[in-house]
């Protein structure tokens, strides 16, 4: 399998004034989403990422929708096929045809069997993603209406939902916890190091297990493997409990309320009260976890002298200092007191993180550049590691559902600009570069191109 290009667009990449051609843009991202169809699922990348991952099955379809909505919906229904009798719906699918050794860890890792009365096919992984689900099926059925597939579709989002409060309200406050930081999708975010560090570092174990990500990619670019041979054992431990989630805090080595996990469960809530409307159910249940999710984040989470959210350790009942992306996305939630959603976006808007506030210049970058992973000023910020710098395009595209929500319209707009040209001048990169935008990763991302073609839809 080739080597991964991880920085290849040219110095270039830094230039404001490069006009975007939409037409252009849009072709190309759509190129991106047809090579990367599966028959009935799409992958994140052909390269690094060959099965089917589950929030980025949800992003991906939102810009399907404008391209091939019956896709779209084949993408959501595909994932749900998948999901567990007890609701959780797997962070992979696996894809049959790809072989073991092609991706770690696999299905014979994660040991899960197959699901009862389903596939015998569908094999799995056992922890989650954030539920960005329900918001992609309002969204796709915004464009492209199937009663049918929303029928299908709304039980099993509903069964979603119950998992996350039920079986991982492991805090007991309300709030959904994640058991691994995979299950963030923000892998290595600095959110989770303080968790992490409590927890032998054993790089012994990749002796054992051989890490195929840095096969294919750049290893300055990837996880550290103290922090990889961390999540290997925190997965084989929640996997050798059989998936349970009895007793989370006193049982398990990560249990963590991450701000941006519980604000996509909120706003799914909400996604669902719309959803609920169209299939003829009760909305009122869905707006009044909306809510109640919403006020626990802001007693629990925010905090005044940062004006940002954090990441809450429910084993040692301490917040993260790190100041992260995953802090400013809870301003996606509309029930959010102003005082506190202005506080995000003046820390949004601030050196830390250079949201533009026009469609010049954002500050704390010398290019028209998105908002990073994380604090620009900190002194771990690396502008090429994961998540631990570099600029991605789905908080982004999120952040600016927030900045509109409500009503920051001029950073909004200055906001959409920096992605689509970002994506313009490097292509539809996993990542890039918080300084000059150069694409980092692999390339032809599906999410990348699937939300660059939902925010042209909503410029033209």
């Amino acid at each position: 399998m080739r080597q991964v290009e991880q920085t290849c667009t040219p110095s270039s990449a830094v230039d404001d004034h490069h006009p975007i051609d939409l037409n252009r843009l849009r072709r190309t991202a759509e190129a991106v989403l047809r090579g990367n169809w599966s028959g009935d699922h799409m992958v994140p990348s052909r390269t690094l990422y060959p099965h089917q991952w589950s929030w980025d099955a949800a992003f991906i379809s939102i810009g399907l929708a404008h391209l091939a909505p019956e896709r779209a919906w084949r993408d959501l229904h595909s994932l749900f096929t998948a999901q567990w009798p007890d609701g959780r719906v797997p962070h992979i699918v696996f894809d049959p045809g790809v072989d073991e050794k092609d991706y770690f860890p696999g299905p014979e890792f994660w040991d899960v069997p197959p699901l009862p009365g389903g596939p015998s096919h569908i094999r799995t992984t056992g922890i989650v993603q954030p539920p960005v689900h329900a918001l992609a099926a309002r969204m796709i059925h915004r464009v492209s209406p199937d009663t049918a597939e929303l029928k299908w579709l709304y039980p099993r989002l509903v069964a979603q939902q119950e998992y996350l409060l039920k079986h991982r309200d492991a805090g007991g406050a309300g709030l959904v916890s994640i058991v691994h930081p995979w299950e963030s999708g923000l892998d290595n975010s600095p959110a989770w190091d303080r968790a992490l560090s409590a927890l032998p570092a054993d790089v012994g174990i990749l002796s054992r297990y051989q890490r195929r990500d840095v096969q294919v990619s750049v290893a300055t670019h990837r996880p550290t493997n103290a922090d990889y041979a961390r999540y290997i054992a925190l997965a084989a431990s929640y996997r050798d409990n059989g998936y349970r989630d009895f007793d989370l805090a006193e049982r398990h080595g990560f249990v963590v309320e991450c701000p941006a996990f519980n604000a996509l469960t909120a706003d799914a809530e909400l996604a669902l009260a719309e959803l609920a409307e169209a299939v003829g159910a009760d909305p009122g249940p869905h707006r009044e976890r909306a809510a109640e999710i919403t006020q626990v984040m802001v007693d629990r989470l925010f905090n005044p002298a940062t004006g940002m959210f954090h990441a809450f350790d429910v084993r040692t009942r301490q917040r993260s200092e790190a100041r992260c992306v995953s802090g400013l996305l809870p301003l996606i939630l509309p029930g959010l007191p102003t005082q506190v959603a202005a506080s995000l976006v003046e820390q949004a808007e601030s050196a830390r993180f250079g949201l533009a506030t026009s469609t010049g210049t954002g500050s704390g970058t010398g290019a028209k550049v998105p908002v990073p992973s994380y604090d620009r000023t900190a002194p771990d910020f690396d502008p090429l590691r994961y998540w631990r710098g570099p600029v991605w395009i789905n908080v982004n595209w999120l952040l600016r559902r927030g900045l509109q929500e409500h009503g920051y319209t001029e950073q909004a707009e200055a906001l959409r600009s920096a992605i689509l040209s970002v994506v313009d001048r490097s292509g539809s990169y996993e990542y890039f570069h918080p300084d000059t935008g150069e694409g980092i990763g692999t390339a032809e991302f599906s999410w990348t191109a699937a939300l660059t073609l939902d925010l042209i839809a909503r410029q033209e």
